[in-house]
């Protein structure tokens, strides 16, 4: 009875496994359905239980083919997840170049800090020594409210020049920056309550480089909802999804200026979706070839992903790419130091398939932040 109910707990396990490997590969923005994108390493280190039960069983019941079946099994979904999660590892080749700096090297670099830091953190004095300990160029603030904006006005004197929007409930966006802008705005490309912050900063040595600072709704998130039916609903990634795919099409329109696109996206750098943004913008990783610099959730070292993103166009090459901690909050920050290098390639052209794929998801991410915006309760 006993080694029955082992095989079958392996056979059931390995089936599971099967499910939640493939369901990412489903053309659904369910909410259930997208966040399977997610946990690919946890879930390559998880396929360690039903293959130690195989190994039990096949041992107590000596080998035969059904345990090399399920094995092979195993060692594909294990090779599927391996498939994403390696091109975030030193095997992999790299997207952007490093930069050749050397002690005498008059070049100027652009120190960029992401940080989502949490609109439920009350921690202002650790991430104003944080910030005067880094000392970036270019600051970008994600979750900050109007408790934050009191907490860091010393920043307004520290940087000269910032733009942004304040609001609650995790959805403000603020950037400071030590050079000035060329112009400025936030724009709510898909949700009224969802900011993005564009701006062309003019960078001494540089020139004019674009910047896009984004926090799209993550997918799963539980809101209140004023309907008929129902109080509280979880969100799907179609609103997520159209955010990203619109501002890769600002991109496509100016891709002979230097860009740089940075936030909590939200996404997983190996998902469809960031991949698809990629190449419709043609904007680079430097995470890839290097790490997976995961940075959600910092209290749980098992249980991280990499969803904070920076990506940057040809030309721009990377000095350094660092985790911070942000005291409090339930992300890591990123450091990034860039500097200009020579232009690697022709820009490539998105095929007409993936074009049509992101205006599907453009359309369906605004008829669902419609729906959302006219019934959630502010």
């Amino acid at each position: 009875m006993f080694l029955k109910l082992l095989l079958w707990a392996s056979r059931v396990l390995v089936l599971l496994m099967v499910v939640v490997c493939l369901l990412p590969l489903l053309p659904s923005g369910e909410w259930w359905v997208r966040l399977w994108d997610f946990p690919r390493l946890q879930l390559t280190a998880a396929l360690v239980f039903p293959l130690l039960l195989l190994a039990i069983h096949a041992w107590l019941k000596r080998p035969r083919k059904e345990h090399a079946a399920w094995v092979a099994v195993i060692l594909a979904i294990a090779g599927w997840h391996l498939y994403h999660i390696l091109p975030f590892t030193p095997v992999w080749p790299t997207e952007v170049p490093s930069a050749e700096m050397r002690s005498d090297d008059d070049r100027t670099t652009l120190k960029v800090l992401t940080a989502n830091i949490t609109f439920k953190n009350n921690h202002y004095a650790e991430l104003l020594d944080m910030v005067r300990r880094e000392d970036p160029d270019l600051l970008l603030l994600i979750e900050v409210d109007s408790a934050w904006e009191e907490g860091l006005a010393p920043l307004d004197d520290y940087y000269d020049y910032r733009v942004g929007e304040v609001r609650d409930e995790g959805q403000g966006l603020v950037l400071w920056s030590r050079y000035p802008f060329l112009d400025e705005q936030v724009e709510h490309l898909v949700s009224e309550r969802r900011p993005s912050v564009f701006a062309t900063l003019d960078v001494p040595s540089m020139g004019s480089v674009r910047f896009v600072g984004a926090h799209p709704v993550p997918p799963g998130l539980e809101e209140d909802i004023k309907s008929d039916e129902d109080t509280e609903a979880r969100r799907d990634s179609r609103e997520r999804d159209a955010e990203l795919m619109l501002i890769a099409n600002r991109v496509q329109e100016d891709p002979d200026n230097r860009w740089l696109v940075t936030g909590d996206f939200n996404d997983v750098g190996w998902s469809h979706t960031t991949r698809l943004f990629a190449d419709l913008s043609d904007l680079k990783d430097p995470r890839r070839g290097r790490r997976l610099l995961s940075t959600y959730h910092s209290a749980y070292p098992f249980w991280r992903y990499p969803i904070d993103h920076l990506f940057v166009s040809d030309g721009l090459h990377l000095v350094e790419l660092e985790r911070v901690k942000v005291i409090g909050s339930d992300h890591f920050g990123i450091v990034t130091t860039l500097a200009v290098g020579r232009k690697d390639q022709e820009k490539p052209e998105a095929s007409e398939e993936e074009e049509e794929e992101a205006q599907e998801m453009v359309e369906e991410g605004e008829e669902d932040a419609a729906e959302h915006d006219a019934g959630a309760s502010e």
